[in-house]
């Protein structure tokens, strides 16, 4: 199996194409490994009562935040549909549609970053030596992030801005309606960036993927629901949130 792909330019020399898609199913593959493999163990955990969705409703993101969200989710959605269909397969007129996606992710990303450092406490995502303790500790508990939404935001954010970056750089070398396909860049420049968004892709369908799976864990499902609708219970916040750390305001 190959991890990198090389072609042979017009001289006749030997340069870097892109990432081997033959990764592609070995992502595939350790994503449902840790799926299959968190499911058994959470077979042989005793969990305790989840916490009433009654009672009062405290606000946990705001309307602009679930949007940001929703509308970055599908823009990777797409991205992803887009970027690896036609690598399995899947033959159709992708190219436009994979970059208009890509823009409105870059243009959400950019406005999420703005409000996060102006309108928002930045500090709430850091990670600190109590968030290493926690996974560890059943008695500490976080104040509105845990240590596992905060390592797989970093995460994301990382590899989303890998592909941004890296995508902006192939974007504009292509057709696009404001101007014409370029050879501005050298053809190993050219590997290297496709290497790079290759891998972030990867990266980003194996992550994608524990994201969903832990979305829709019947005992992280409010987290869920808060992200549609902002809220979670009072009861909710007091078994998963210590609020000395953080004590969100009532819904309205």
């Amino acid at each position: 199996m190959d991890i990198v792909r090389f072609k042979e330019d017009v001289w006749g020399r030997e340069v870097l194409l892109g990432v081997s898609w033959d990764l592609l199913w070995v992502v595939v593959a350790l994503a449902f490994a840790a799926i299959i493999l968190h499911l058994l163990v959470m077979l042989f955990v005793s969990g305790e009562p989840r916490p009433s969705a009654a009672g009062r409703h405290l606000l946990r993101h705001a309307a602009i935040d679930r949007g940001f969200h929703w509308i970055m989710a599908i823009s990777v959605f797409v991205l992803l549909g887009t970027g690896v269909l036609p690598i399995v397969g899947v033959d159709f007129d992708w190219l436009t549609i994979h970059w208009v996606a890509g823009l409105i992710l870059t243009a959400a990303v950019v406005l999420h970053i703005v409000r996060s450092i102006f309108w928002q406490r930045p500090a709430t995502m850091w990670v600190g030596m109590k968030d290493l303790q926690e996974p560890f500790d059943a008695s500490i508990k976080p104040g509105k992030y845990s240590f596992a939404q905060k390592g797989m935001h970093h995460a994301m954010s990382a590899l989303v801005l890998a592909v941004i970056i890296t995508g902006l750089t192939l974007f504009a070398v292509i057709d696009t309606p404001w101007w014409e396909r370029s050879n501005a860049l050298e053809e190993s420049t050219l590997g290297w960036m496709f290497l790079l968004h290759g891998l972030s892709t990867l990266g980003l369908i194996g992550l994608t993927a524990l994201h969903v799976y832990f979305a829709v864990r019947p005992e992280k499902r409010f987290y869920t629901r808060s992200m549609i609708s902002g809220w979670i219970s009072e009861d909710e916040l007091k078994a998963n949130h210590d609020t000395s750390k953080w004590l969100p305001e009532e819904s309205t």
